[in-house]
Formats: structure tokens, sequence, C-alpha cells
């Protein structure tokens, strides 16, 4: 199993799946996550999304009425260690200007990759591999990360 590597002062973001894993515990893919946690709390980076996760990781739990899920995707995104993006007129038309280039990338991941870029991000954690067709985005996949 790999680890993840992350240089100092590092601008890292991450994607809902990747804040699915962390929360909900996924086995393998929590462990994988803990040097992003501990370099998080050593203050040795700092970790980014947009508000756009917040939407998508409390769908299940809302229909679910799963509060302590709920709770946790709140903490977790609310907490003045994460930088919270939000969906900014600049992100939309950065969005925009992506999706107009890559005409098969989902308008979501379009948000989350313009969220990257203006934010200045150096690392991009994702299993989604569609992301890398997006110039410019510092893509890792998890998945790959784990098999190397």
């Amino acid at each position: 199993m790999g680890q993840l590597a992350f240089p100092d002062s590092a601008h890292v973001y991450i994607d809902t799946v990747t804040v699915i894993y962390a929360v909900e515990q996924t086995p393998t893919y929590g462990v994988l996550l803990n040097p992003l946690w501990n370099n998080l709390q050593a203050g040795n980076l700092e970790v980014f999304t947009s508000e756009l996760t917040l939407m998508e990781t409390l769908v299940v739990p809302l229909r679910n009425s799963d509060t302590f899920l709920i709770d946790a995707y709140e903490r977790l995104l609310r907490s003045p260690q994460m930088q919270l993006i939000p969906i900014s007129q600049t992100v939309l038309r950065e969005a925009a200007r992506l999706r107009a280039i890559t005409p098969s990338l989902r308008t979501p991941d379009a948000i989350h990759a313009a969220t990257a870029i203006s934010s200045g991000c150096t690392q991009f954690l994702t299993n989604d591999r569609q992301l890398r067709i997006v110039t410019g985005l510092p893509v890792v996949i998890l998945d790959e990360v784990l098999a190397s």
C-alpha cells in the first residue's frame, strides 16, 4: 500500500468522495488519509473544498434522517481548519470555461476543479480519474496511491 505525501505548505483540495471516505471512516481510505489529517493538525498544510461538497455529502444522510452523519459532515466542513470555498461568480466562470474546453466534464466536477484552480491548490485528492483531463489540475488518484 502506498502512502500520501505532502510538501510543506501544500494547499490540498479534497473532493466529495474524499470527505466521505474520511467522515465515514471507509476501510483502507481512512488509513490512507491519516497523513492528510495529521499534517493539517500540525499546521503543515491547508485543506480546501467547495461549498458544493457540503451539499453533496448531506444528501444521503438527510434522506436517511441520519443526524449523526449530518453532524459529522457539518463539523468537518465547517471546522476552522477547513477552507470551505464559496461558489462565487469567479468560480462559476472558471467552471464554465473548463466545461467549454472539456465537453465530457460534468458540471459538479467542473465546479470542484475551478475551485481548486482558483484557490491555488497544489494537490487535488480524488478517486475520479476523469478529472485528469483538466489541464493544470494536480490530480492525485487515491486508488493509484493505494496500488503503488
